[in-house]
């Protein structure tokens, strides 16, 4: 199971579109991840036109997602003044590699708690990204973690067959560096192994070097990578 098939069925677009050599994403509010334009076929510029009306037509910026392969299609991009943004590195181990949290650190459950939706909105993870959660359709869970004895972060973990992925880890500001985080994905790691996944994985914009550091003392390995073009206003 790629990656990138794991990207977009546990954080999955409200609607998917085809629009000839192009893959059009509704994503209703809930953020870039959703709401790109992938390629999926032979293209021309002529193509590039229309998919960036489709998408003003859908009430969205023109926005394209890029991956390996997408060379050419991120010159032309580049070519006709699109910004590159936000580029995101790609992370996965077996679930078996990571310890278990610690006992009561952590509360995987779903649907998710009032305390949990409120770490995410604090981090302006509002109800548009968690009707995202809720329209993944496998095996899934929120995880509230406790620091100190108080409500510290939150994350979602869903199933795509044997992959699983975290998405939405957020540990509240003055609880940081207690381990919130860490003992998330360590949770994520459990409920996935239990539903029968292999892997987990989970995708981090390139300079976020904290959490990269975080993933790669657990173990993490770099499985991929992709960034964004936006139209410049």
């Amino acid at each position: 199971m790629s990656f990138r098939d794991t990207l977009d069925a546990t954080w999955p677009a409200a609607e998917l579109l085809p629009h000839g050599p192009f893959l059009l994403r509704r994503g209703a509010g809930g953020g870039k991840r959703v709401s790109a334009a992938s390629l999926r076929g032979a293209w021309a510029p002529a193509d590039l036109a229309e998919a960036e009306e489709a998408m003003r037509a859908l009430g969205q910026e023109a926005l394209f997602v890029l991956w390996p392969g997408d060379e050419a299609l991120d010159a032309a991009l580049d070519a006709r003044g699109y910004r590159l943004i936000d580029p995101v590195v790609g992370y996965a181990a077996p679930v078996a590699s990571f310890a278990p949290a610690p006992r009561m650190t952590t509360f995987p459950h779903w649907p998710p708690m009032e305390i949990a939706r409120d770490i995410w909105a604090e981090a302006g993870i509002g109800p548009a990204r968690v009707a995202v959660m809720e329209r993944a359709t496998g095996p899934k869970a929120a995880i509230l973690a406790r620091s100190d004895d108080k409500p510290s972060g939150a994350g979602f973990v869903a199933l795509h067959e044997t992959a699983a992925m975290i998405h939405a880890v957020e540990v509240r500001p003055a609880l940081r560096r207690r381990g919130a985080g860490r003992h998330i994905l360590q949770a994520a790691a459990q409920f996935a192994a239990q539903a029968g996944a292999e892997t987990l994985s989970l995708a981090v914009t390139e300079g976020n070097t904290a959490a990269r550091a975080l993933y790669s003392s657990l173990g993490m390995q770099v499985v991929g990578q992709y960034h964004y073009r936006v139209q410049a206003p």
